[in-house]
């Protein structure tokens, strides 16, 4: 066997590195290298190990399941997972959403669910927000704005694609109200100016904005775009991808603002770790969708809809959804008391477990290098962070939905003596 200073400098560079670890094996909120050393691990592989890793029911369903069927292509059989699937989902996603298409990221289903849209509605364009991220190939990096970085050098993206303001009330300096009017103030402007409502075949919006820094709308906003959806014959679809099961508190964020979408997508938490994404909507709006205009060889593989299927039944019946709001309350209140002792913390904010503390100079310019800094100084004493926002400057706490008091505690007592390592 080849070892791993002959292997790793061909792993492809494209993909950045967060950390140097190995992983040997993980276990919960536990990740641990070859030497044994365990790190706690509030990143979740970016959102995805909701139910915490290799989960124990939904490991032996993913054995059961390989020994059973591997993969059955939907267009030629269909098997009991998927079907399975579907029966957990209709129990826990809005009722009206009772079509549902399976496919393998996040990006493929934002991408499917644009086909949806242009297709029921016969129209072309669609409306995103300042700050979104839905994916990296060319349609839905041309539906992302969370940074350059994820478009810079791919010119010329796909066109129809026009962007409004997200209500990120700490950046603009206002309050929320004030914000959400001013946004869709914006929103109608563009309907008028830019992109007719009659060429509009869908508004696509994050309820929690993720990679552009972890910013929670105000209800009148996300409510205002329902209304606008509805006077002009748009269809709302949500991206649900990293702000699905259970990670806000609820199965999925909309359900905090009141809202129920067009269409849907969701990934991450869906399956524990395996891939598999969604296209939930209306069916009788999957029905104009044209048999054969929409697809996939691997999409609601037999293994991954099995994984599935054991996520949502571990976490009905182990209480995660409740314990993520519950232990989002107290990671919120840790970081608050934080903020009031090391004010370059400008702004804390998030639902659930879906958390952002964002780094702020003295005269309020972003703070990526102070934000870098504390994330490295976590590491350095094993708890495991990312960054987001359009400058890196938000610190973000996606801990899985298993996480216990202690652990929370854990975290925030590594938090502090990291902060009073960087900002001394």
């Amino acid at each position: 066997m080849l070892s791993y200073e002959n292997t790793l400098p061909h792993v492809s560079p494209v993909w950045s590195r967060y950390t140097p670890i190995i992983a040997q094996r993980a276990e919960g909120c536990y990740v641990y290298d070859q030497d044994g050393t365990a790190y706690l691990d509030f990143t979740c592989g970016i959102g995805v190990t909701n139910t915490g890793h290799c989960h124990p029911a939904v490991v032996e369903a993913i054995r059961k399941q390989a020994g059973l069927l591997l993969h059955g292509q939907v267009n030629i059989i269909y098997h009991q997972p998927l079907l399975d699937l579907v029966g957990e989902l209709r129990q826990i996603v809005h009722p009206s959403l009772d079509g549902f298409f399976f496919s393998n990221s996040g990006a493929e289903a934002i991408e499917g669910a644009l086909k949806l849209a242009r297709q029921a509605t016969g129209r072309p364009n669609v409306i995103v927000f300042q700050g979104s991220f839905h994916g990296r190939t060319v349609a839905t990096m041309s539906l992302t704005t969370s940074k350059t970085i994820y478009r810079a050098g791919y010119q010329p993206l796909m066109p129809g694609v026009f962007v409004a303001p997200y209500p990120y009330a700490y950046r603009f300096g206002w309050d929320d109200e004030a914000t959400s009017r001013w946004c869709l103030e914006e929103l109608e402007f563009m309907l008028n100016t830019q992109t007719a409502p009659q060429e509009t075949a869908a508004i696509l919006v994050e309820p929690v904005l993720g990679e552009g820094g972890y910013v929670v709308p105000p209800a009148s906003f996300l409510r205002g775009l329902r209304q606008v959806c509805d006077q002009h014959g748009i269809l709302l679809i949500t991206d649900e991808i990293q702000s699905g099961f259970g990670r806000t508190g609820k199965w999925f964020a909309q359900e905090h603002f009141g809202l129920t979408p067009d269409i849907m997508t969701a990934a991450k938490g869906i399956a524990s770790g395996l891939p598999l994404s969604g296209v939930f909507s209306r069916l009788e709006l999957m029905q104009k969708w044209l048999p054969g205009s929409h697809g996939g060889t691997y999409g609601g593989n037999a293994v991954a809809c099995a994984a599935g299927v054991a996520t949502i039944q571990a976490m009905k019946a182990e209480g995660m959804v409740e314990n993520a709001r519950v232990r989002g309350e107290q990671l919120m209140t840790g970081l608050r008391h934080l903020q009031e002792e090391f004010p370059a913390i400008g702004d804390v904010r998030g639902l659930g477990v879906m958390i952002g503390a964002e780094f702020r100079t003295d005269d309020r310019k972003p703070d990526k290098a102070t934000a870098k800094a504390v994330v490295h100084a976590c590491l350095d004493r094993k708890l495991m962070l990312l960054t987001c926002g359009p400058w890196d400057n938000t610190i973000r706490w996606i801990p899985p939905l298993v996480v216990k008091p202690e652990q929370i505690d854990q975290g925030l007592q590594i938090f502090r003596s990291a902060l009073e390592e960087v900002l001394s």
